[in-house]
């Protein structure tokens, strides 16, 4: 395998598997690459604090704790709760637009491109298989990026569908929730509060099984000799 196409294939999959890595969480005024213990909070102060992190601890931590004590829409307290969870929304929009975004665009391009090199290579390899050796030996050897392209190919379709999901999927909830913060928004909508955001929770997962299978894929090809 070439230096240049293992590494790029090893960051790939390093991109991949990122997005299960915890971001540790910090307070105001302190650098997150550095982050520092605090105390956990309170059962009544868990929906004042902002989610950090990944696809897990977005669906399986953050929205779970903004919703804690979540008053039921028959509530007098049901609107002001509404609009709160609107104002803490943006940092979602945050964590998708520098965190995710960034890393399934690159998961594209890598594994695109990994595709190409071992399509390549395999293609070289069997117009010169010498005679008398199988050409499925042949494939496994030489240089250029091991593996099955094919394989490459879906992982690369993997980022693809997390891009486009959270496109077509996940940004117009994204608008919802947050419209929720201003003081004009309809009844009908801040009754909507809570579904909505257990709902973008669940199509959150799509962005955490997508990197998790692309990840495997490609790894399972690169570690072939």
């Amino acid at each position: 395998m070439g230096v240049i196409a293992q590494t790029i294939v090893g960051m790939t999959i390093a991109f991949s598997y990122t997005l299960f890595g915890k971001v540790s969480p910090s307070l105001p005024g302190h650098s997150s690459a550095f982050p520092i213990s605090i105390p956990l909070p309170t059962r009544g102060q868990l929906t004042n604090q902002q989610p950090e992190g990944n696809a897990i601890t977005q669906s399986f931590m953050g929205v779970p704790a903004l919703l804690v004590d979540f008053p039921p829409p028959t509530s007098p307290a049901h609107p002001s709760a509404a609009r709160h969870l609107g104002r803490q929304w943006p940092v979602f929009w945050s964590v998708g637009n520098v965190f995710f975004r960034p890393i399934s665009t690159l998961g594209i391009f890598g594994y695109a491109f990994a595709a190409y090199d071992a399509f390549s290579s395999a293609s070289s390899r069997l117009r010169n298989t010498t005679p008398g050796v199988s050409a499925a030996y042949e494939t496994t050897r030489g240089t250029g990026m091991q593996g099955d392209w094919r394989f490459y190919a879906v992982s690369a379709l993997c980022h693809l569908v997390t891009v486009v999901h959270s496109a077509v999927n996940m940004q117009p909830i994204n608008g919802r929730i947050d419209a929720l913060k201003a003081e004009g928004t309809g009844t009908a909508e801040l009754e909507k509060a809570e579904f909505w955001a257990r709902r973008w929770a669940k199509l959150n997962l799509v962005r955490l099984v997508m990197p998790l299978v692309a990840g495997s894929l490609a790894l399972s090809q690169a570690l072939k000799v």
